[in-house]
């Protein structure tokens, strides 16, 4: 029988030993009388893969498009690689990047011509060169001179990622990227996420409800529950905590389960 809620553990540790790319306290969001997160405390160190886990409406995405500046917290604070959320949302928006779970291109334009352009916005003067190199890194070269909308969303997935990470982020957020890939599709994926992660050093934040994922990419995990978070550890730890359990899906229905009674 575990606790109804479980303590984040690195909030038990000094934090002044460690360097904290996200760095959150107490953040709700609300609409009207509901509250879709509620006091999220939360911190992300420099370097990890963190799943983020929760059904359907739990406040994932509310909870990225808060560290993205993208929605003003109701109250609560945070910071993004050092940058407080609200009073310096360009600064951070300078150091991540961004994959909705709906990829946001231009269908009509090329892969090579929407990079082009989301370079030129983020600043990039001479994005030729970076181009390729992210289009190298992908796996994409071949696809530059297709049309967005001619793409299947496995490589559409690629090119927006390579649109996130082109200005060099410390942070890539991730809100559902295996959505609508087919398993050969999610795999390459995965790959992907795993080689930003130990070949560029990007600390990743993924929201996703798809357990099995998490085993292969993450090495901690938080589990929101109605906007509350309920959960927060290594995933070696979680797995060595709920030993009894056979799979990560019955070690978040514990956790949930628990939360509930």
């Amino acid at each position: 029988m575990v606790e109804k809620t479980i303590v984040n553990s690195s909030t038990k540790e000094d934090s002044s030993s460690f360097s904290f790319v996200i760095d959150v306290h107490n953040l709700t969001k609300k609409y009207g009388d509901f509250v879709a997160v509620k006091d999220l405390t939360l911190q992300v160190k420099k370097g990890e893969i963190f799943g983020f886990l929760g059904h359907n409406g739990a406040g994932k995405t509310t909870t990225i498009n808060m560290l993205t500046t993208l929605l003003e917290p109701t109250s609560g604070s945070g910071k993004v690689a050092g940058h407080d959320i609200q009073t310096k949302a360009l600064e951070v928006r300078k150091e991540i990047g961004y994959l909705p779970e709906n990829v946001q291109l231009y269908d009509s334009m090329t892969a090579y011509e929407n990079l082009e352009y989301f370079s030129k916005l983020s600043g990039i003067k001479k994005p030729d060169t970076k181009i390729w190199k992210e289009l190298d890194f992908l796996g994409a070269r071949s696809y530059a001179d297709q049309k967005i909308g001619e793409l299947s969303k496995g490589m559409r997935q690629r090119i927006g990622i390579a649109q996130a990470v082109i200005h060099e982020p410390k942070v890539l957020f991730l809100d559902e990227p295996t959505s609508g890939l087919d398993p050969f599709g999610v795999k390459q994926l995965r790959d992907i996420i795993l080689r930003l992660n130990a070949e560029k050093g990007i600390t990743i934040f993924m929201n996703t409800h798809l357990l099995q994922e998490v085993t292969k990419t993450c090495s901690t995990i938080g589990v929101l529950n109605h906007g509350s978070l309920i959960y927060v550890d290594s995933l070696s730890n979680t797995m060595k905590r709920f030993k009894d359990e056979q799979s990560l899906e019955e070690i978040y229905l514990t956790i949930e389960n628990n939360k509930e009674e």
